[in-house]
């Protein structure tokens, strides 16, 4: 038996919601929520929605219905939930306006300011909107300019009275770093008033479109969500940076799926959108408020640190010493670091310690998602600039990051760095990163780090991630086979001890965990504990089930989609799953297993999904360290006792909480606290 895995993701998504809900969460964190969950809304729509369309369109079974259901019916299904939780998103928002009004925080519109604001409004939108707007006219007879998805759009009708034509525009409200959704108004001492940009547009339509002729302007707010399936030429001649470069030409171009617009908007400018769009089955068109693209809630203003979630400082390890060298303390020991809980500076000071350390000699890592303005990136072109040989995997294919990634191609190849491109039948998922470095004469000695998150300084402070950095012969020995294989990857290599996918990783897990099995029916301890963002691989889950089956204790953590139905009686009543939401994103991935009283653990880029075992290029790496092992140990149990934050996944997917009459224990709280309290002597 098993669940669905769009049916699974909703319910995390429903979780995060909640957290929105959840009165204890400060009151700005909360409206951080909200943009989290439209945002995740978002691109599910654009993948997973997308992917159930065109399903159900060739009315074929697929890999992605588990429970047998068909495209189709799944639809519906995922429709039915997915109006049903917005409808919850709508209330929530209203609520959360009230109480933000109890804390003297208001959102005006453009019919509420005051003498003061309407002056401030006026300079904020000739200095800085006016210049970023260009409208676009819509006439019968012209098709509709391309709309870029995830945008916020303005549809203008002008009307005037007497007639029954009118005219129809688009605006695009140009959200940006230096143009921000929302604006902090002049505001009296006892209030703060904030205003959508998308209300200063409203407010001055008429100089807008003063050229034209009406006695009536309105506008209302719409949003276009897009196929974002990306399809590669197979022509042989082209680069792979060409075939993404073309491909994601063709992805702005994608298919629209639906239309979420402003239930106020008159039903002739909708059609005509609709229409425009070649949007015809209703179910492609969703009513929704008066604004849009609310993820922008993620970046709202802090004008209250009283209704912030203050997170503390980032700790340092405490075998890394300020301006010391972290290579000899990598050569002495492995090192473990748990972000956001410890600082994400630390491999960067590798890095720079790499760039300029006369000994260092090469330097490879693979780069999936980067920061914006990139610590990593500018390093590593330090690096090349300083004489290294730096080798550099860029996935082009990371979903939404591949423009981003283009760019950071060339930024890197005119630093003189070797940029490598994964094949096009595999993504580069791991997070591997190779220094070499020249001890003796004729000796080069490698340091590795693998992670189960990105190289990205932005993220480190909300991700929850491992890092291991190790110097260990065989593991670098592997690491080096790693990046040979993405240089040359018709050729076949042997791994020692890290785990490959899709070469070793599924086979190696299948017999951990058949080991455990056999332990089992032995009559010896057994047991498997792992923490994923995703278990939806269908071979995973019946070898969890076996083990199970056999009274092997099985103890998940799963932030996501979990097809996995635990506690159901002769098949997986051995299986207990929670799932952990709270102010920082649970992303880590972790496997422990008994191993007969010897036990063993991983961290890995890894999820237990069918993509990231059989078609992703994925790093797991064992932990030699005793003292690693046993902080993965505990790091478990913290997280495994939580009854604030945690839920139990059910048969029907409904999530109890694990609130109990004990003592409240958050265990992102106390992981904090953990590494707060360790001595340096006991820290690995």
């Amino acid at each position: 038996m098993l669940h669905d895995r769009e049916l699974s993701w909703m319910q995390f998504n429903k979780r995060v919601l909640e957290e929105a809900q959840d009165e204890s969460v400060p009151l700005l964190q909360r409206l951080r929520f909200l943009g989290i969950f439209s945002n995740n809304r978002d691109e599910f729509l654009r993948v997973r929605v997308a992917n159930l369309i065109r399903a159900s369109a060739i009315k074929s079974k697929t890999d992605f219905t588990p429970s047998n259901a068909s495209p189709r019916k799944l639809l519906a299904l995922v429709n039915e939930q997915m109006k049903a939780t917005q409808s919850v998103f709508r209330k929530t928002y209203k609520h959360i306006l009230a109480e933000l009004e109890g804390n003297g925080i208001y959102i005006v519109n453009e019919k509420q300011l005051n003498e003061t604001q309407k002056p401030f409004c006026l300079r904020h939108f000739f200095s800085i909107v006016s210049v970023r707007l260009v409208p676009l006219m819509l006439r019968k007879s012209i098709e509709i300019p391309f709309l870029p998805d995830s945008r916020n759009y303005l549809a203008v009708k002008m009307s005037t009275q007497g007639t029954r034509s009118s005219r129809y525009a688009i605006l695009e409200i140009p959200t940006s770093e230096h143009c921000p959704r929302f604006v902090v108004l002049p505001s009296s001492k006892k209030r703060t008033d904030v205003i959508f940009l998308d209300d200063i547009i409203r407010l001055y339509l008429d100089d807008i479109f003063f050229m034209f002729s009406y006695d009536e302007i309105s506008a209302h707010s719409f949003k276009v969500i897009r196929d974002a399936e990306l399809t590669l030429d197979d022509d042989v001649s082209k680069s792979m940076l060409q075939k993404m470069e073309q491909s994601i030409h063709l992805r702005k171009d994608g298919r629209p799926i639906r239309l979420i617009y402003d239930n106020e908007m008159p039903k002739d400018l909708l059609d005509t959108i609709a229409k425009k769009l070649k949007l015809r089955n209703q179910e492609q068109l969703e009513a929704g408020g008066r604004y849009h693209r609310m993820r922008d809630l993620m970046d709202f203003p802090k004008v209250a640190t009283a209704l912030e979630n203050a997170n503390p400082s980032a700790l340092l390890h405490p075998a890394i010493k300020p301006f010391k060298s972290i290579i000899k303390v990598i050569k002495e020991r492995d090192l473990f670091l748990f972000y956001p809980y410890q600082t994400f500076n630390h491999f960067i000071d590798l890095l720079r310690e790499a760039a300029v350390d006369p000994r260092v000699e090469s330097i490879y890592i693979t780069l999936y998602r980067t920061a914006e303005r990139s610590k990593v990136l500018n390093t590593l072109v330090n690096a090349a600039k300083n004489g290294k040989q730096v080798t550099v995997l860029i996935e082009l294919k990371a979903r939404f990051d591949e423009e981003q990634n283009i760019d950071n191609t060339e930024v890197l190849q005119s630093a003189g760095v070797k940029v490598l491109y994964s094949v096009e039948e595999l993504k580069v998922h791991s997070k591997l990163l190779l220094i070499e470095r020249r001890e003796g004469a004729n000796k080069r000695k490698g340091y590795v780090y693998v992670g189960t998150g990105n190289f990205n300084e932005n993220t480190a402070l909300i991700y929850s991630d491992f890092g291991v950095f190790t110097s260990h012969p065989a593991i670098a020995e592997d690491a080096k086979k790693v990046f040979d294989f993405l240089k040359s990857p018709h050729k076949q290599y042997v791994f020692k001890h890290l785990l490959v996918s899709p070469f070793y990783m599924r086979m190696e897990f299948e017999k951990l965990i058949n080991n455990e099995i056999k332990n089992a029916k032995k009559g010896k301890n057994a047991y498997i504990y792992a923490k994923l963002n995703a278990l939806t691989d269908e071979k995973m889950v019946h070898f969890l089930y076996k083990a199970s089956q056999a009274g092997v204790k099985v103890k998940l953590i799963i932030r996501g989609a979990c097809c996995l139905c635990p506690q159901l009686k002769g098949l997986s009543e051995n299986i207990e799953v929670i799932r952990i939401v709270d102010k920082y994103l649970e992303h880590a991935r972790l496997l422990i297993c008994c191993n007969g009283g010897r036990p063993c653990s991983y961290i890995m880029s890894a999820d237990w999904m069918t993509r990231n075992l059989d078609r992703r290029i994925e790093v797991a790496i064992p932990i030699l360290d005793k003292k690693i092992h046993k902080i993965l140990e505990d790091i478990f149990e913290i997280q495994w006792r939580d009854n604030v934050k945690s839920r139990s996944l059910s048969l029907d997917l409904d999530k109890a909480p694990t609130h109990s009459t004990a003592q409240s224990y958050r265990s992102q709280i106390e992981l904090y606290n953990y590494f707060n309290s360790l001595q340096p002597h006991s820290l690995g």
